[in-house]
């Protein structure tokens, strides 16, 4: 039997020269992996919601550069690097906030620009390395997180932040699956997440695999739940965080935060180090992807909007550095994250502060 803090799930193989991807838009009641051989499929899938949550979303990239290099080196070995360039940017725009893809494409093309004859085994040996640092590191943030719980108690959780949204195990239910083993959370509250419903669909899933007992709630339920102090702790992951620690992830989440510090629930942010952008100074300057109308006015094929509605339909939203109570890297964790600790932490050696 599979132990509290293992997980049973793996979004993104690389398996047989190919990409295979869970498909998260069927889950739960379908698990289908699609199999893509070229770069541009995979930009096509990040895009269209394949693959969500920003680890993941970095490694499929990088796993995208390997079959975009194949082919263009097959077709034409003497000018690879030219005709690359295509798929690089549709990688690049099939996401903009989370910059986690940017990251990996950053790595990926410092191996091709070191590249001599054929890439591909570099840039594979290069992807397949990125996969497994982010499952390290994962498993690093779950003990480093679990170990600041305090007593046995219930957790919110919004989106997804599970193995499904990263290489493996998951950042916000990394923490959650150590610290279900170690006996520090007894329940889990998901919030459902529209428009995707990421919490109904995916980390509901992902803890019923798990054996971990979990609670599903319409988002707007949220802040009754903890007025009446059924939580201790909010946990959720990050798209993308600022120097300053301003933090972008699913829509929604800064009003969690808000609702946390009224009603002194604790607010943790589980995030690796590659989601740390330096170079966005704080949440203003952070892109904030916009989505398709429809995903607010159809549920499953069905209009359920007045015809005629107008939409407004951010993916991410920006939660400020100072309603967040603890951020939690593989490096360690930061109380009261603000440019300072941040700057120290990505220029410091692995450690817990």
């Amino acid at each position: 039997m599979m132990s509290p803090d293992e997980d049973r799930v793996r979004a993104v193989i690389w398996r047989d020269d190919a990409l295979e991807l869970l498909d998260q838009r069927l889950l739960p009641t379908e698990t289908c992996y699609r199999r893509l051989i070229s770069g541009m499929e995979v930009a096509e899938a990040i895009c269209d919601m394949v693959v969500r949550g920003a680890p993941a979303i970095g490694i499929a990239a990088a796993y995208g550069v390997v079959l975009a290099a194949r082919g263009h080196w097959t077709k034409n070995p003497d000018h690879w690097r030219d005709s690359i360039n295509e798929d690089l940017q549709q990688l690049a725009a099939s996401r903009p906030t989370a910059v986690n893809l940017f990251w990996a494409l950053r790595r990926m093309e410092q191996v091709m620009a070191e590249c001599s004859g054929n890439p591909v085994e570099r840039l594979l040996a290069e992807a397949r390395a990125i996969h497994e640092e982010d499952i390290a590191a994962n498993r690093r943030m779950g003990q480093f997180g679990a170990a600041i719980l305090g007593e046995r108690c219930a957790v919110l959780t919004h989106c997804n932040a599970g193995a499904l949204a990263t290489g493996g195990y998951g950042t916000a239910l990394g923490v959650i699956r150590a610290g279900y083993a170690a006996g520090l959370i007894e329940r889990v509250y998901a919030d459902e997440t529209r428009p995707w419903l990421q919490g109904a669909r995916l980390t509901a899933w992902e803890l019923i695999q798990d054996g971990i007992p979990v609670i599903l709630l319409a988002d707007g339920a949220a802040a009754a739940l903890m007025q009446q102090g059924r939580v201790r702790w909010v946990i959720v992951g990050a798209d993308r965080i600022a120097a300053n620690g301003d933090v972008a992830n699913k829509i929604g989440t800064y009003g969690l935060a808000v609702v946390a510090r009224r009603h002194r629930v604790r607010f943790m942010v589980v995030a690796p180090t590659s989601t740390v952008d330096p170079a966005t100074p704080d949440g203003s300057a952070i892109p904030i992807e916009q989505r398709a109308a429809g995903e607010l006015l159809t549920l499953s094929g069905q209009s359920v909007a007045a015809p005629g509605a107008e939409v407004w339909n951010p993916s991410f939203d920006v939660t400020p550095a100072e309603l967040v109570d603890a951020l939690v890297t593989e490096r360690g964790i930061i109380w009261g994250p603000d440019a300072t600790k941040i700057a120290e932490m990505m220029s410091a050696s692995v450690k817990q502060r």
